[in-house]
């Protein structure tokens, strides 16, 4: 059953007034590309992509609760590499087994599930024609010692392509000593995909120690996020996966005494964005070829306030003018039935017509 707009008013809390009712001054809705039924047509069809990555990203677009609305809603389960299986799956042993992955995505409406090469493939003749598959490429093993942060391939495109995947997904460390690498790397898996006709969606994550400054984590802000997604659809991506920001200035605490990193201008911070969350969720939007990409936020890790955390980041997203929400601890780092039902409180958000591009 969907949520009324006033459980999504609670939810959101003191916040509800701010987060419903802001109108972005920044970059405004008219100059970005909002997701809607006929993006496929509109946004994506005028570029490179062959008929069958159309054809692909439709499906996508066409499948689960919000099928035929422009959003998606994926769930995404590679935590038993990038984390570790115990880590991960000892809040619901369950997740073991891969074919409870699918099952959850299935019975929470989602437009795709997102996994492994191993947890895809011993399951890919029951479902991937129930379900778009989204093989993961690579992963951080999380195994070396002592731990080294770095994303390696795990397998091949053409082995999704036989899986049957709809698309594939990747990620790079953005800032990293490796990225040079892996963009590279990428690319060439992407052009691989695109060249088969699968859709391609990569994590855009920033990487690096100096990130943190004088006791401030700048990996979530929206201009270093921002040039994250720009690198990532400059390589083609048709969708990109970044973390929501929680502030700004990245550029400027790394430029700060005698350190230079990068190129800034100041109308980042005075014209193109402010501190609002919907602002700076727009930015990175703008990044995103102003939606010509499709951006989806991350749910992040799952911790007491679940259904209210997944609220107010999909309320953000779609009024910033994102794609929708790709959340994996928050629903399978619990019983099942709860998982099903923290997946469609999110998809509720962007089937609310009351809630508007900002």
């Amino acid at each position: 059953m969907a949520l009324a707009s006033k459980s999504i008013e609670e939810l959101l809390g003191e916040d509800a007034e701010d987060l419903l009712n802001h109108k972005c001054e920044t970059i405004s809705k008219e100059r970005i590309h909002v997701p809607n039924p006929s993006y496929v047509d509109d946004v994506l069809g005028q570029s490179d992509r062959s008929p069958r990555v159309l054809k692909n990203m439709q499906e996508l677009l066409n499948h689960g609760r919000l099928g035929g609305t422009g959003y998606i809603s994926i769930l995404p389960v590679d935590q038993g590499i990038e984390h570790s299986a115990g880590a991960s799956f000892a809040p619901n042993p369950d997740y073991f087994d891969p074919e409870n992955i699918v099952k959850l995505a299935i019975e929470g409406g989602c437009s795709g599930v997102a996994s492994t090469f191993g947890v895809l493939g011993s399951v890919a003749r029951k479902y991937a024609h129930k379900i778009p598959f989204i093989v993961k490429l690579n992963h951080n093993e999380l195994m070396t010692y002592p731990n080294t942060y770095n994303q390696i391939m795990f397998g091949t495109v053409d082995r999704a392509f036989d899986m049957g995947a709809t698309a594939v997904g990747a990620t790079i460390y953005f800032g990293s000593q490796e990225s040079s690498r892996q963009i590279q790397e990428v690319a060439r898996a992407f052009e691989r995909a695109h060249e088969l006709g699968m859709a391609t969606i990569l994590w855009c994550y920033t990487r690096n120690s100096a990130f943190k400054v004088d006791g401030t984590d700048y990996h979530s802000a929206a201009d270093l996020t921002g040039q994250a997604n720009h690198l990532g659809v400059t390589i083609q991506a048709d969708i990109v996966k970044q973390k929501q920001p929680t502030l700004n200035g990245g550029y400027k605490a790394l430029n700060m005494g005698d350190s230079s990193y990068g190129k800034l201008d100041e109308d980042i911070y005075d014209e193109l964005s402010s501190d609002h969350p919907i602002d700076l969720t727009r930015y990175q939007v703008a990044n995103s070829y102003m939606g010509r990409s499709g951006l989806i936020n991350s749910g992040g890790a799952s911790g007491d306030n679940d259904f209210e955390q997944v609220i107010r980041t999909a309320v953000i997203n779609k009024r910033a003018g994102g794609m929708g929400l790709i959340t994996g601890r928050k629903a399978f780092q619990r019983p099942m039935d709860e998982g099903v039902r923290i997946l469609n409180f999110i998809q509720d958000v962007y089937l609310d017509d009351n809630i508007t591009v900002a």
